[in-house]
């Protein structure tokens, strides 16, 4: 069985030599993978040094750099961790375990900040908070910290995951991917610390907040664009009723319109709320075209079953910490 590390890093020469060396004294055997995205430090000879197989994504952003890596290397089992040494690579292997022995494809580190302020900023937990809610609402499952950069992948999901994002909205994607894929996940809490000094989070909380939430609807509107463009086509047709039925009364009355241009609105926008759920309607189809599509292509990649048979139990139920 072939383990692979994948290290997305931007400037952390401070802390890259122990995260490498962490992971491959929790993971004997495994080949630690750092990609480098346009650090202006020595983070990548500090990298070499420390024994990672190191290579560069020239396209910003840690979309970019999941979406190359996942491309590139070839392995039965990933995990995804930051290089910025908060997440503690002491869970590797349960995590590992977890993942084979239960037959899943994902194993998301839900972060247990001990220090709020310095580990995990009050803002970013906020933040995260009210997308769970947001993504539980919209998708109707959720998970606990849809943010985390802590993951292990079997090969499966890696190979079928079709990688859009370009930044930091990335997990969220995996989230949406595993949900909407009916993949079976399982949460597991790991901790989370503060980083070492002179490493600096690339995170902008309110730009990358908002791409995060443009990136959801735009995920909810490909996976389900009936009930997208539906919604729509209600807005639309409250608003052409809203217009309408006072001047259909007053014509009804006195065989009169007198407000010609109003009744001529109300029209067109009732015509275009038909338009939207029509388009609902043909989009909805092609999206299910797709999805099955993406279904076949997972099912041809081997299952942690096969690869280590040993570990995975007989009776496994799919259970998992994301809500049902």
């Amino acid at each position: 069985m072939k383990t692979a590390v994948l290290i997305p890093c931007l400037n952390e020469e401070e802390a890259i030599t122990k995260v490498v060396q962490d992971f491959v004294e929790q993971l004997p055997g495994c080949v630690v993978y750092v990609y480098d995205n346009g650090s202006t430090d020595r983070t990548i000879e500090v990298a070499k040094a420390a024994g990672a197989v190191v290579a560069s994504e020239k396209r910003r952003g840690k979309g970019n750099v999941v979406s190359r890596m996942f491309a590139d290397v070839d392995a039965d089992i990933y995990v995804l961790v930051d290089g910025d040494d908060t997440y503690e690579a002491t869970a590797a292997p349960a995590m590992v375990e977890r993942l084979l022995s239960n037959n899943l494809d994902m194993v998301v580190g839900i972060r247990d900040h001990k220090d709020e302020d310095e580990a995990y900023r009050s803002g970013h937990q906020t933040g995260n908070a009210i997308f769970n809610k947001f993504l539980g609402m919209i998708f109707e499952k959720t998970f606990t910290d849809i943010f985390s950069g802590y993951r292990v992948f079997s090969r499966r999901f890696v190979k079928s995951f079709p990688c859009l994002s370009r930044g930091f909205e990335i997990e969220m994607e995996m989230s949406i991917h595993s949900i909407t894929a009916r993949l079976p996940v399982e949460e597991m809490a790991t901790t989370y610390g503060k980083r070492p000094e002179g490493s600096h989070s690339k995170l902008n909380t309110y730009r990358d907040g908002m791409r995060i939430f443009l990136t959801m609807l735009r995920l909810f509107k490909h996976i389900f664009p009936f009930k997208f463009y539906a919604g729509i086509g209600a807005v639309l047709a409250f608003v052409s009723l809203s217009l309408g039925i006072p001047l259909v009364g007053e014509w009804l009355l006195t065989g009169l319109v007198p407000k010609l241009p109003t009744a001529v609105l109300a029209a067109s926008v009732g015509v275009i709320a038909c338009l939207s759920v029509a388009i609902g309607i043909i989009l909805d189809c092609v999206s299910r075209g797709h999805m099955e599509m993406r279904r076949l292509e997972y099912l041809n990649f081997t299952s942690p079953a096969v690869i280590c048979p040993d570990y995975c139990v007989k009776d496994y139920s799919g259970g998992g910490s994301v809500d049902e």
